[in-house]
């Protein structure tokens, strides 16, 4: 596995941070001015951006997290559905699940009733990919886990088409099987941050797994493919030793700019 240089790794955490707002001007970040799609979920808000230039390889897929109170709950079902009706053999997390396959409401002329929210994503990546792009996917939280999902199944339609995935505070996705059939591991980079919960969930030891590679950003460095566990024991321990921290000369050194230079 390659590693994932700094300007990408800024580049999908903006984009990824952007895509939350009602308004997003690609234009201002290197796309086309008709180089954006949006995917609305069943309530029609934007779920998924697609974003593309002519005279670039790479097209990018940014995915949201949770959009509200009802979503965080559909985050807790967490029983397994098959993605048989996906063309993926193996089972993902149920809420996971009904977020791919729910209706998503029209929000470009182009669009029609009917489709689910995984369709219309894999409709327009794949028109994107039969016209020479290949496919970056990003997303934060349960926009990670989903993009897993849709990025492997464009893999197996168009193999080689997917460049990377980089996902933010993303929660596991499926079991063992989803470990053993997910065929991009190689090029899955799974950022945490500090004690994320969300990582940590669903909160069922050997039923769900993680794939691709971690990258734990933590008290100031990175560390990689660090076992939840001592992810979780380095982060306590942490917290509890913090209070005793600040009284180290180095924090009143580190502190001195506070001070006028008289």
């Amino acid at each position: 596995m390659k590693s994932l240089k700094r300007y990408q790794y800024e580049k999908y955490a903006v984009l990824c941070s952007l895509a939350y707002p009602r308004v997003f001007k690609q234009t201002r970040y290197g796309f086309d001015p008709n180089g954006q799609r949006t995917i609305a979920n069943r309530y029609g808000k934007t779920m998924i951006r697609i974003l593309w230039s002519k005279d670039k390889e790479e097209a990018v897929i940014v995915i949201k997290g949770s959009h509200s109170i009802g979503d965080w709950l559909i985050n807790c079902a967490i029983w397994k559905r098959s993605c048989s009706n996906l063309g993926l053999d193996y089972p993902i997390h149920a809420g996971f699940h009904y977020l791919l396959n729910q209706e998503s409401s029209p929000s470009h002329k182009r669009d029609t009733l009917g489709l689910s929210v995984f369709e219309k994503t894999m409709a327009i990546a794949s028109a994107l990919i039969e016209d020479g792009k290949r496919i970056a996917v990003t997303g934060h939280s349960s926009g990670g886990a989903i993009g897993c999902v849709i990025a492997d199944a464009l893999e197996h339609k168009y193999p080689k088409s997917i460049k990377r995935i980089v996902t933010f505070g993303q929660p596991s996705i499926g079991g063992l099987r989803f470990r053993k059939k997910y065929q991009l591991a190689h090029k899955t980079y799974r950022i945490c941050c500090d004690l994320d919960i969300v990582t940590f969930l669903p909160p069922v030891p050997i039923f769900y797994w993680h794939v691709g590679k971690m990258l734990w950003l933590y008290n100031g460095r990175i560390y990689e493919n660090t076992p939840s566990f001592v992810r979780f024991g380095r982060s306590v321990v942490s917290w509890v030793m913090r209070p005793l921290s600040y009284h180290l000369m180095s924090k009143y050194i580190r502190n001195k700019d506070f001070f006028d230079d008289r």
